[in-house]
């Protein structure tokens, strides 16, 4: 027979367990929510913006918590003025243009979500995904861990919107058509420009001369193949940044560091270089058979020499450069 002191203490152990055991469920609860509430939380924030702002919380619960039937693309920013990231926003603004054209795609579903993570608010989750660099764009998908290929190689594919979709399409086999905004900035620019152009021949109409000038139309020729020669129509499809800063050490590049891509800096330098090169052979063609002081017609020959030989070194230095092993050099190393 249970006394009254021994019929207390048991009613006060068992209460104590049922505590525990509702803290620990309410706890189980709270940090591994059910696959249907997570998506619906999800597709609740993609309604609102087509990319999820994720910290270090909303990352272990909705993409690394297991199970999920849905695949997550993930991209990993450095936003904050302080970083001075020009590419980052870049590849941001092709980002947020995949992500608002599947939100608005006629088969929007909620099997994948667009999410981004900045260093800056959740450092842990590069970390945790040892990523060293800022922007990068990794696929999760619905089962199983990220493999090699769900790291978009950004180098190699390029940075625009189109190209992105590709990746997608080949990770998740969901095809998104890319909807960019309208932009008449290059309509407009090229309507003043005709517009320019007739009013001069307008006001030239009297004395077409010019247009028979061979110099002019030589420069227009050689100034379009040097543009071209540079590499001015890869960025036209590729759309590269200007240069690149280093977030973790502020240095700026103005030079890609690989083969498969260039920045718009690059093109200048290398139509400068190529124009440069350019000068020098037509000093040392011109200047010999040309008539007047041969004293004069010397030092120009000598200045053109100079010029091909110093920036042709130039060129090949960064061709050593970007193409590692190339085993040529001409004076600069």
């Amino acid at each position: 027979m249970k006394t009254p002191s021994t019929m207390l203490l048991f009613t006060w152990f068992s209460a104590l367990l049922l505590i525990c055991s509702l803290g620990d469920a309410a706890k189980s609860v709270g940090t591994k929510s059910p696959l249907s509430d997570r998506v619906k939380q999800l597709t609740e924030w993609g309604a609102k913006r087509a990319v999820i702002k994720m910290n270090g919380d909303k990352y272990q619960q909705f993409i690394r918590t297991t199970p999920r039937n849905y695949s997550v693309i993930l991209m990993f920013t450095a936003m904050q003025p302080q970083r001075q990231c020009s590419v980052c926003k870049s590849v941001n603004d092709e980002f947020q243009i995949v992500a608002n054209s599947w939100r608005y795609s006629p088969s929007y579903s909620n099997r994948i979500f667009f999410a981004s993570v900045d260093y800056d608010e959740a450092s842990d989750v590069f970390n945790s995904l040892k990523v060293t660099a800022a922007p990068s764009i990794m696929h999760f998908p619905a089962k199983g861990k990220p493999k090699k290929g769900d790291t978009y190689d950004m180098q190699r594919l390029g940075m625009q919107a189109e190209l992105m979709v590709k990746w997608v399409a080949e990770r998740t086999d969901i095809q998104i058509r890319i909807f960019r905004p309208p932009n008449y900035s290059g309509t407009i620019t090229l309507g003043v420009l005709m517009l320019m152009v007739a009013g001069f021949l307008y006001f030239r109409r009297n004395n077409l001369e010019f247009l028979y000038n061979k110099t002019m139309w030589g420069v227009a020729a050689l100034s379009i193949v040097l543009a071209m020669t540079s590499g001015q129509m890869w960025n036209h499809i590729r759309g590269p940044p200007y240069a690149h800063r280093n977030p973790q050490n502020g240095q700026v590049s103005y030079i890609h560091g690989s083969s498969q891509g260039q920045f718009v800096a690059e093109t200048h330098i290398v139509f400068l270089l190529n124009g440069a090169v350019t000068l020098g052979f037509i000093l040392m063609n011109k200047n010999p058979i040309s008539e007047g002081d041969v004293r004069k017609r010397r030092v120009l020959t000598v200045i053109g020499l100079g010029l091909v030989v110093f920036f042709f070194s130039l060129i090949l230095s960064i061709f050593r450069a970007k193409y590692r092993g190339y085993p040529y050099s001409f004076l600069i190393r």
